[in-house]
C-alpha cells in the first residue's frame, strides 16, 4: 500500500510506519455509533456535515472492498480517490480528524499527509478574488439585518464565513457604539481549539462600530448570528450583479489586502497585528504569519511591508 501512494505522488513515504499503527482496529459499525455521538457536541454543524459525508463514502467504499474501517483502509480509500493532491489532503486531514476522535491510531493517514503537504497539497488550486471594501459594503447595506451585521463583522475582524455565522449575543462581552469586542473562546471550536488564544478575542473600533452594535442588540443572547451556510452566503453573493465574481472567502481576503495596502500607504499601526486580526498564528516569525502572505493577492504591497527595501538599499 505504501508503495502504492510513493508512486501516485512522486515521492518516499517513511518507512516502518506500517507496523508500528496496528495497536487497535475498529469496526464500521463501532465507528459510526462513536462518531455520531462526538458530532453533536463536538464540531460545528458545517464541520459536522463535511465528515459524516466523507466518511458515509469511506465506510461504503471500505464495505465494496471486504476491508474495515480503519486509518489503512482510509489510506487507501484516498489513494483510490484520484484526485488532486490538495483533495486528497483535505480528506486524509478530515478523516484524521474522526479517528482521532474515536481513540485510533491515525498515523497512515498523518504520513500520507505528510507526502501530499511535499507534494504541492498545501497550494491552493484557486483562490477568491478580494472584494473591494465599497463594493461589499454596498451589497451588505441592501441585505437582511442579520446577514449584514454577519458581514459587518466578517469584514471588520478579517475572519472567515463560517468563524461568524455561529456568534452569538454572547459571544460579544462588551457592546457600545464606539467599542465591539468579540470572544471566540466562548465557542465549542475556540474552546477545544486553545481556550487561551489571543487571536480569537479581537476589539473593534472606528467606522461601522456603530451600525453593528444597532445591529447585536436585537439578537438574542444565544441566537446565531446568521442561519447561512457558507455556500448559502456564496449564493447570495453570486446573485447579485455587482458581486457575482465573488464568494465568501472574498470577504477575509478583501480586509487582508485591505489592511496590507494601507500599511503600505504608511498607516501606523503594527503590521503584525494583520495576521493577529485574521487569526493567522505564527510565533516563529511574530512580522506576518505565511498564511496571511497567502490571503494577500497585491505582492507590491507585501515587499513594501515586509520592509526588506529598508535594507535592500545599502546593498
Amino acid at each position: 500500500m505504501f508503495d502504492l501512494i510513493a508512486s501516485r505522488v512522486g515521492t518516499t513515504v517513511p518507512r516502518g510506519v506500517q507496523a508500528k499503527h496496528r495497536e487497535r482496529r475498529v469496526s464500521s459499525e463501532e465507528a459510526m455509533q462513536r462518531l455520531r455521538h462526538f458530532v453533536g457536541k463536538a464540531w460545528a454543524d458545517s464541520t459536522v456535515q463535511d465528515r459524516q459525508n466523507l466518511w458515509r463514502r469511506f465506510q461504503a467504499w471500505a464495505d465494496m472492498q471486504g476491508l474495515p474501517a480503519d486509518p489503512d483502509t482510509a489510506t487507501q480509500f484516498v489513494m483510490a480517490t484520484m484526485v488532486e493532491p490538495q483533495g486528497m489532503l483535505a480528506y486524509t486531514r478530515l478523516l484524521s480528524a474522526v479517528f482521532g476522535h474515536l481513540g485510533v491510531d491515525a498515523r497512515p493517514l498523518l504520513s500520507l499527509a505528510t507526502v501530499l503537504r511535499g507534494s504541492g497539497g498545501n497550494i491552493p488550486l484557486e483562490q477568491a478574488l478580494s472584494v473591494p471594501r465599497e463594493v461589499l459594503l454596498a451589497w451588505a447595506f441592501r441585505q437582511t439585518p442579520r446577514v449584514r451585521a454577519a458581514v459587518l463583522i466578517a469584514w471588520k475582524t478579517a475572519s472567515r464565513w463560517g468563524d461568524v455565522q455561529n456568534l452569538s449575543r454572547a459571544c460579544f462581552p462588551l457592546i457600545s457604539n464606539t467599542e465591539i469586542v468579540v470572544d471566540w473562546n466562548t465557542l465549542p471550536k475556540g474552546r477545544r481549539g486553545n481556550p487561551f488564544c489571543r487571536s480569537k478575542v479581537v476589539a473593534i473600533r472606528g467606522p461601522l462600530t456603530r451600525e453593528i452594535a444597532e445591529l447585536l442588540r436585537g439578537l438574542g443572547n444565544f441566537q446565531q448570528l446568521c442561519p447561512l451556510s457558507t455556500d448559502q452566503f456564496s449564493r447570495l453573493l453570486g446573485a447579485d450583479n455587482a458581486t457575482k465574481l465573488y464568494s465568501a472567502h472574498s470577504v477575509k481576503r478583501g480586509a487582508i489586502d485591505h489592511l496590507m495596502s494601507l500599511k503600505a500607504a504608511g498607516a501606523p499601526f503594527a503590521l503584525q497585528l494583520i495576521s493577529r486580526l485574521a487569526k493567522h498564528t505564527n510565533d516563529a516569525d511574530p512580522t506576518v504569519a505565511n498564511m496571511t502572505v497567502r490571503y494577500t493577492s497585491d505582492p507590491v504591497a507585501l515587499a513594501r511591508v515586509l520592509q526588506t527595501g529598508d535594507v535592500t538599499m545599502y546593498l
